[in-house]
């Protein structure tokens, strides 16, 4: 089962919020409930997070080590789902339209969803929180970008993220992949 999803259906809330406040009144209830249970799809972007799809293992978890001593002791939010073989790193939002090609890393955003393990799920089985939520800590980008090349070939290519996502019209891919 894979954490990434294709736009999230619009819902109407329980009760109407004013016209101005819908979009963040509906990723609240969404953060919310990821408190007691699995599966609550948060939207990518707007004014939450991105996140960057790499490799997972004894190479990703390498990766996320290295963050911590980056960010001074503990990484900014990871998720390793590894039946998938995949992590998928919180980086702020917007990094995913500023975000150019990397071979080891894929980051995406809008109009794509995430679904979040439970906050307190920190180990298998199915996706968990390899470094979990604290405050507003993301993982910085430019130094995620960085590392990556460090460490090297994560087994996360653009093709197998592209075929699972089936979008690749709505991420640009194609003509990513023309361009080299």
């Amino acid at each position: 089962m894979s954490v990434l999803t294709l736009p999230l259906p619009h819902m109407p809330p329980p009760q109407a919020p004013a016209a101005d406040m819908a979009d963040l009144a509906a990723r609240v209830r969404a953060l919310v409930s990821v408190r007691e249970h699995k599966g609550s799809r948060i939207p990518l972007g707007g004014r939450l997070f991105d996140v960057v799809v790499t490799g997972g293992g004894r190479p990703g978890r390498a990766a996320v080590d290295q963050m911590d001593e980056i960010q001074l002791g503990t990484c900014g939010p990871v998720i390793e789902d590894r039946p998938a073989g995949w992590l998928y790193w919180l980086v702020p939002p917007g990094t995913a339209s500023t975000w150019d090609y990397h071979a080891f890393g894929f980051c995406i955003g809008a109009p794509h969803t995430l679904t979040l393990p439970a906050l307190g799920q920190c180990e298998p089985p199915g996706p968990y929180w390899l470094r979990p939520c604290v405050s507003d800590r993301l993982v910085p980008p430019q130094q995620l970008r960085a590392l990556l090349y460090q460490i090297g070939s994560l087994p996360a290519s653009h093709g197998t993220v592209q075929a699972h996502l089936s979008a690749a019209e709505i991420l640009g891919l194609q003509e990513e992949a023309t361009a080299r």
